[in-house]
């Protein structure tokens, strides 16, 4: 069934026709087929007429942690944290380790939903529960299929409660995506160095190099990880997992706050992936990214969330704003921030996935978001991103087309019954806080 959207104020993000003014865009399957001022359309195509409303390509969050969405509105027993150790113990630690599989089903389709709800088609997730970790990743991927969305999961392997908590369920998951239909994939995921033993690393090398799959962790998020990795292993935690063979360009690392130059400039080298979450870093008081710099040698940098939210464009409005307000220059990283999200997000995708993504044009996989913005001022070729990110931001999103399925119109999702999932993931989350 071909789908045909009409009147929009295309944004393609690509850089031979960027504004379509009036623009059409069709649809054949999953892929866009055609877009311009005018496209002929099948006999029988479903027509969507997006009354003038901005589309654009469907975001990519390039990081996420989605039962992360059961902490709203829940503050941990005792006295707060002060850092970002006691961040972990007191809060996210107990926190996956209270889920059980409904709660990672609820907590899931709670953050999915609110993907739908920004324009959000593409998510690459970190998860972790501790309480039921084998069979967690299947539980996630039946959230996306039936949302509609795309995903490339990981579980949390850590040896913080049991060794090598996850190694089983990350290769067992990889090797069943491997031959999916690509709206699935994975990455092996890992907590952090400091809650990882040699052991754990050595299997988790081992299964890399058999799959040949990338690994996903975070990385010097905060300093105590560094300080870690140097009391206990005399090195740094870049050389420290460059000695296990786990850089490389299919791995992602996440943060890198605390990076000297030798470790950025190693991440440049190996093509190894990495990805930024300002809101997140904020929260948490660890510090802020060296954005700039590592753009600058090279590494390809993406956007997320780490879990604080959905909203990508929101993620690059901070992500700019912080670099300036740190660096005290307000002539930098609107740009970059921006080409974060759009571009750097759909490289990063383009590792993780077999299809391309990213730009509304022929070829590419047919996500799309329809927003419901009037520009006030021109919105043409060289403004498209003042208007990302300061009109954009704001606005309602009235479509969200992923796989060239429509999710969500005139927002109102059609894939999953919201209010539904909603009233059960409300007891869900305070069976799940009772488990504290």
């Amino acid at each position: 069934m071909a789908l045909v959207i009409r009147n929009a104020l295309v944004l393609t993000n690509d850089d031979a026709q960027p504004v379509i003014p009036h623009g059409e865009i069709l649809i054949e399957g999953s892929k866009i087929a055609a877009v311009g001022a005018k496209v002929e359309a099948p006999a029988g195509a479903e027509v969507l007429d997006a009354g003038g409303m901005v589309a654009m390509p469907g975001l990519i969050n390039a990081h996420h942690h989605l039962y992360s969405s059961f902490a709203r509105g829940f503050a941990p027993p005792g006295e707060p944290a002060s850092n970002f150790v006691q961040i972990l113990e007191r809060m996210w630690w107990k926190l996956d380790l209270a889920l059980d599989a409904e709660a990672v089903r609820y907590s899931s389709y709670v953050a999915l939903l609110e993907a739908i709800h920004t324009g959000c088609t593409t998510i690459i997730d970190h998860h972790a529960s501790p309480s039921c970790t084998d069979g967690s990743l299947d539980v996630m991927e039946e959230t996306f299929r039936a949302a509609g969305l795309s995903g490339c999961l990981c579980y949390e392997t850590s040896d913080r409660n049991i060794p090598a908590d996850g190694v089983a369920e990350n290769e067992r998951f990889i090797k069943k995506t491997r031959a999916g239909d690509g709206q699935i994939t994975a990455l092996f995921g890992l907590h952090a160095q400091m809650t990882l033993g040699d052991a754990t690393l050595e299997a988790t090398a081992r299964i890399c190099a058999e799959t040949g799959a990338g690994v996903h962790i975070h990385v010097a998020e905060d300093l105590s990880d560094e300080t870690d990795c140097l009391a206990k292993h005399g090195m740094r935690i870049i050389p420290r997992l460059h000695k296990f063979g786990l850089t490389g360009a299919k791995s992602l690392f996440i943060h890198g706050i605390h990076l000297d130059e030798a470790e950025m400039d190693l991440i440049a080298e190996t093509g190894t992936m990495m990805v930024h979450n300002p809101e997140s870093n904020m929260n948490n008081a660890v510090g802020t990214q060296k954005m700039l710099t590592l753009l600058k040698k090279g590494v390809l940098l993406g956007l997320g969330t780490d879990g604080m939210t959905s909203h990508m464009i929101s993620a690059a409005r901070v992500a700019h704003l912080l670099q300036r307000a740190t660096l005290g220059d307000p002539r930098v990283a609107f740009v970059e921030a921006c080409d974060m999200l759009l571009n750097k997000n759909a490289q990063i995708a383009a590792r993780c996935f077999p299809e391309p993504r990213g730009q509304l044009k022929p070829g590419q996989l047919a996500d799309v978001a329809i927003f419901d913005y009037v520009p006030t001022t021109p919105l043409e070729p060289g403004r498209v991103l003042g208007h990302l990110l300061y009109g954009l931001n704001y606005a309602r999103c009235h479509t969200t087309i992923a796989r060239g399925k429509v999710l969500m119109r005139d927002s109102k999702v059609l894939t999953l019954d919201e209010r539904e999932i909603c009233a059960k993931a409300h007891e869900c989350a305070r069976q799940t806080w009772a488990r504290f």
